[in-house]
């Protein structure tokens, strides 16, 4: 561990996976999502696996759920947004495909969130931008996420990206992080490891530090 004028620089993953300081994100699991995936299985149980081993550590855990406005709310930028997602021409044709109620707007039944976790639900693509995580992430005093679920090259990036700027310290887990466009993922993650701001691991890794012995 790095010090300088009083302070703790956590360089690996060894040292910024503590459970006081470090929160799983999971990222959009919502059903609505994973059924336009080709092959969902494998992302579910590795998120499902990453999920455990932050129980078992006692780590803070944070969902995410896109949430879809009614039309009568949409502003002009949901409307675009929207035709380019759906590929359509007109905001006639838009049908909001994550409305609150709507089946598919809720968590996947394999990763049913416990009451001592936090389902938040936002309309951007970065889980900080308009919701309470950064707020909440604050309070606890946690300087690092770790974060897992779909779509890395849609909504995670962006995650990684904003949760940077407020000084966190993202870790992707690369192998649980899943989506549709395979080149687009690969474009996403290079762009990251790039940047340098963030750590990157797999589910084993991770969950072997997750479910370690705290020092007390």
């Amino acid at each position: 561990m790095e010090r300088a004028f009083g302070l703790e620089i956590p360089q690996t993953l060894e040292e910024v996976c503590q459970p006081q300081h470090m929160a799983l994100v999971v990222y959009d699991m919502q059903v609505g999502i994973m059924s336009q995936l080709p092959d969902a299985a494998p992302i579910i149980a590795r998120v499902g696996e990453t999920l455990q081993a932050a129980r078992t550590g006692g780590y803070r855990v944070f969902f995410t759920r896109h949430l879809s406005l009614p039309r009568e709310t949409m502003g002009a930028f949901a409307y675009r947004q929207a035709m380019a997602w759906q590929r359509v021409t007109s905001a006639e044709q838009v049908h909001p495909w994550f409305l609150r109620d709507a089946p598919g707007f809720q968590i996947t039944p394999e990763l049913m969130p416990l009451p001592s976790e936090v389902v938040m639900d936002k309309i951007t693509m970065s889980a900080f931008e308009g919701t309470f995580l950064n707020i909440a992430l604050r309070d606890c005093g946690i300087r690092a996420f770790a974060i897992v679920g779909v779509a890395l090259e849609v909504g995670i990036g962006p995650t990684v990206l904003h949760g940077a700027d407020l000084a966190y310290i993202p870790v992707v887990v690369t192998d649980a992080c899943g989506g549709r466009d395979k080149p687009a993922m690969e474009r996403t993650l290079a762009g990251l490891q790039f940047g340098g701001d963030a750590l990157f691991t797999d589910v084993a890794t991770l969950c072997s530090y997750m479910k370690r012995p705290q020092n007390t």
